[in-house]
């Protein structure tokens, strides 16, 4: 079976006994698939080490980021220079990427000029060795007649092992292929080769620094290495977790540390031995091109030393190292002349080979490169494995840019090396694309990319900076706020923050007992709630709940149709309670604008959130209620309190707190109440309106003003506009719109769900903006939007959220600061403690507003220590409490 695995071209001649030697004596180099799996699970375990930065230092294969961050996409354009430089020939190229044809349709042309490096400068001053690389850019410029006066980007291929901690920096670890140039090891080559290039005068800055990048696998050349997109949020060595970055494995070096002394033969040992660097890159020496011919000429030396190849006979040439080249074991393995070409070389040594001789010198050849390819197979497959586990998925599909001599030159490498990947990972659909032009090309689109990512990320700044707030800015606010809250305390007449009065004096103080019914309508929900507060026993409190549905037709339909409803959802509940003989006394949290004349009556000034019924703006909706019991003749309730639910926010929590005076909604509004010490009782600002006179005109951005516009109320409660649940989301989808018709996202292209007002709802805010959301969680709810995405879309798109979420935080942040310094100021304080209770999903769910709300006031209000208390039962519970509180005076 081993010996037809490997059967060559040779099938023709009757197998030899030397054929079957050749096999015992390679069988450690013979590795079945599951001995791949083994070597592909070390070098996953191995690429963590290097990922980690607790263990990096002490891994062999170092993943280094190379700060490219992005693969190109067909939109790059422009002109570059490109420099490759990685043994003793460089080459200097001009790379045009024509404009309106880009990357993906044939738009790249490229010009190029090999130069030689003489011998004495690969050990000589570093300086020097750059100088006449200069000096080389410098005379091609000359050639091509381009311009030394006008700047050009320069993409720099540079193919020895370097840490780069910037996309333009990289430092030297060490040299390789017989480089041994001084003073340049830990110097940032980068900036070695600007230097240079200032001594000569030429008009080039270096923009990208990079080895393996531009292909996603180089393989199988004079070297060998591989690189791939890493989720960012693994690369311990770089900051940030947003999106992914190419990193270098430098894999040759997997096995320094002994994780594949069990697979090294004796061969791989006398090959490290004698190399320039013993005991390192023993993975490379097992699989590179600088390697394989010298060790088919290691194994056909001792072969003929006992006596098993050419009777024994073994010539000086065979015992000079270097003289089976790669090129040789390419040429013994060629389908038609493998055998004819085996022979020829065999005699340029000096031997005289039998045609047995020639059959097992081949089948050694084929067994060294054959395990060449399998070992490349399976640190790819734990490349793969990765990208897969990374994203996610049961199946992949992915590309791997190829690159390498071996690969091109290697008749039977590639697909040899195809044919393992996929027996190993038969869920992964993989394709090899050979590099066109390799490195240079790849350097030169590195160079393109980063600068459409520069340019793109100085637009998208720009669109976002009418976002960003400076301390000046929230100052203002915070003093408009100010002047807004006075304003509505003196006006008689209108004025943009209302400040309506409660007429809740109290607090409570946690004596307060018995049984209340809380009534609670504030959207397309009526709650009903029994609370049963026990006396002396503060935190001993009973709830008891029901939730009721208000169709469409009855929030659009009549008054009367509306209150039928909600008698007979209160009906429902006493009956589920069996409570329908008492007579409780009722709160009512109806969070709508309400002008309150007294405790229990509330005119309603307006409809909000969808509500429509005829005949209730200008009412009472106490007295429209009581008259809708009365209809039923079912129950009878003594409805004590009308509250809005910012008022019940702070009495709830007041009743864990005796601090809290101050109450906060940021949910799908936003509102505020306060103890306002001129009134005596606690006052509802209707803080949304802030803004309505054009005092926050300087800060409304166009996409507010969309916005608002299209808003049922425009030109109505504009603070609100900018902070609340409600609008949130769609100012983010006009931003996106936004910068979708500029290119900047969705490749441009503006889908109807884009177009849809309403479609981006403010909770896939808090859903993007989690921390614990990777990239790819985010691309899945931008697609059940019907927007289809890639990486750098959802990294954009996570920014443009957090933009508008953080401007809303700290604007409510301004409001918050002049409530609680103009609380402070009127009781006369230097320094004031108080407690807001809050309710809202907004401030609940959003896994920043809170943090970004306190950050805020604190910095706008130095002199108030204020602490936020999430409600726990919301408004209704603060209902019932007013109405207790409310009897309570009475009984006084």
């Amino acid at each position: 079976i081993a010996a037809h695995l490997f059967l060559p071209l040779f099938a023709r001649f009757s197998l030899s006994p030397h054929f079957f030697q050749v096999d015992r004596f390679l069988h450690a180099m013979r590795l079945h698939d599951d001995q791949l799996n083994d070597i592909s699970a070390r070098f996953q375990a191995e690429m963590k080490k290097g990922l980690s930065a607790e263990s990096n230092a002490a891994a062999a294969v170092k993943m280094l980021p190379t700060h490219v961050r992005s693969t190109p996409d067909g939109s790059e354009k422009g002109q570059f220079m490109a420099l490759d430089f990685g043994g003793s020939k460089f080459k200097v190229l001009q790379v045009k990427v024509r404009e309106g044809m880009g990357i993906r349709k044939g738009g790249v042309e490229m010009d190029e000029k090999t130069y030689r490096i003489p011998k004495e400068l690969l050990t000589g001053r570093g300086t020097e060795l750059f100088d006449h690389v200069t000096e080389s850019l410098k005379d091609f410029l000359h050639e091509r007649n381009i311009s030394l006066e006008k700047k050009h980007p320069l993409a720099f291929t540079f193919s020895f092992p370097c840490e780069q901690t910037a996309l333009n920096r990289g430092l030297l670890l060490s040299w390789s292929k017989n480089f041994r140039a001084r003073g340049l090891q830990g110097k940032d080559v980068v900036q070695v080769l600007r230097d240079s290039i200032d001594r000569t005068g030429v008009r080039l800055f270096c923009s990208s620094i990079n080895i393996t990048v531009p292909c996603m696998l180089v393989c199988s050349g004079t070297g060998t290495n591989a690189c791939y997109m890493e989720e960012l949020r693994h690369v311990d060595l770089v900051e940030g977790d947003e999106g992914r970055m190419c990193v270098n494995t430098e894999w040759g070096a997997f096995g320094d540390d002994g994780a594949l002394d069990d697979f090294i033969t004796e061969f791989d040992r006398d090959v490290d031995a004698a190399s320039n660097n013993p005991g390192k890159q023993i993975f490379e020496k097992m699989i590179s091109g600088m390697y394989l011919g010298e060790l088919v000429r290691l194994v056909v030396l001792k072969m003929a030393k006992v006596g098993k190849l050419f009777d024994g006979r073994v010539s000086d040439a065979l015992r000079t190292k270097g003289k089976i080249t790669t090129a040789h074991v390419a040429a013994m393995e060629e389908y038609k002349n493998g055998l004819k070409n085996t022979r020829t070389i065999l005699e340029e040594l000096d031997l005289s080979p039998s045609d047995d001789d020639c059959i097992a010198v081949q089948h050694i050849s084929t067994i060294v490169s054959f395990r060449s390819s399998n070992l490349v197979a399976a640190g790819l497959a734990a490349i793969l494995t990765r990208i897969k586990h990374n994203r996610n998925r049961r199946a992949l599909r992915i590309t791997v840019g190829v690159d390498g001599t071996v690969y091109k030159t290697h008749p039977q490498y590639p697909k040899r090396l195809h044919k393992v990947v996929r027996r190993l990972l038969p869920d992964c659909h993989v394709r090899f694309a050979l590099s066109d032009s390799g490195s240079s090309k790849g350097a030169a689109l590195v160079t393109a990319v980063a600068q459409r990512l520069a340019s793109r990320k100085r637009q998208v700044d720009e669109t976002l900076s009418s976002f960003k707030l400076s301390q000046e800015q929230l100052q203002l606010v915070k003093a408009r706020m100010r002047a807004g809250l006075e304003a509505g305390l003196k006006s008689k007449g209108p004025s943009a923050i209302k400040m309506l009065p409660s007429f809740v004096y109290h607090t409570p103080d946690g004596t307060e007992n018995g049984k209340y019914l809380a009534l609670d309508l504030g959207g397309t929900n009526f709650r009903a709630m029994l609370v049963n507060f026990k006396k002396s026993l503060q935190q001993n409190v009973r709830l008891y709940h029901k939730i009721y549905t208000i169709p469409l037709e009855i929030m659009q339909g009549t008054g009367e149709e509306l209150f039928d409803h909600l008698a007979q959802c209160i009906g429902d509940f006493l009956d589920y309670m069996g409570m329908k003989n008492a007579r409780l006394p009722a709160g009512f949290t109806f969070s709508f604008p309400c002008e309150q004349t007294a405790i229990d009556t509330g005119t309603l000034v307006s409809w909000t959130k969808g509500f429509k019924a005829t005949n209730c703006e200008g009412h009472d909706v106490v007295s429209m209620l009581r008259e809708a019991i009365k209809r039923r003749n079912e129950f009878e309730l003594d409805i004590a309190a009308v509250v809005n639910d910012t008022v019940g926010t702070m009495m709830s929590c007041a009743y864990e707190d005796p601090q809290c005076e101050i109450g906060l909604i940021a949910g799908t509004g936003t509102n505020v109440c306060y103890m306002e010490e001129m009134l005596k009782m606690c006052v509802n600002t209707e803080w949304g309106g802030l803004g309505d006179d054009g005092s926050l005109d300087d800060i409304i951005t166009p996409y507010d003003t969309e916005v608002d516009q299209n808003s049922v109320n425009p030109g109505k409660q504009r603070f609100e506009k900018l902070t609340s649940g409600m609008y949130l989301g769609e100012i983010v989808r006009q931003v996106l719109l936004d910068l979708t018709r500029g290119g900047l996202l969705f490749r441009g292209h503006v889908t109807e769900t884009l177009k849809t007002p309403g479609i981006f709802q403010t909770k896939y805010l808090s859903q993007i903006e989690s921390d614990r959301l990777a990239l790819l969680q985010v691309r899945s709810i931008l697609q059940q939007l019907g927007l289809n995405s890639n990486c750098d879309d959802s990294i954009i798109v996570k920014e443009v959220c957090g933009a508008v979420s953080r401007r809303a935080a700290q604007l409510c942040g301004a409001g918050m600061a002049a409530v609680v310094d103009k609380i402070r100021e009127n009781r006369g304080l230097d320094h004031l403690n108080i407690t807001v209770g809050v309710d809202g999903a907004l401030y609940k769910l959003h896994p920043h507003f809170s943090g970004v709300l306190q950050k805020t006031t604190k910095a706008l209000a130095p002199r108030c220590d204020v602490t936020f208390l999430p409600s726990e039962e919301g408004s209704g519970k603060g209902a019932a409490l007013i109405t207790a509180v409310a009897r309570k005076k009475k009984e006084i």
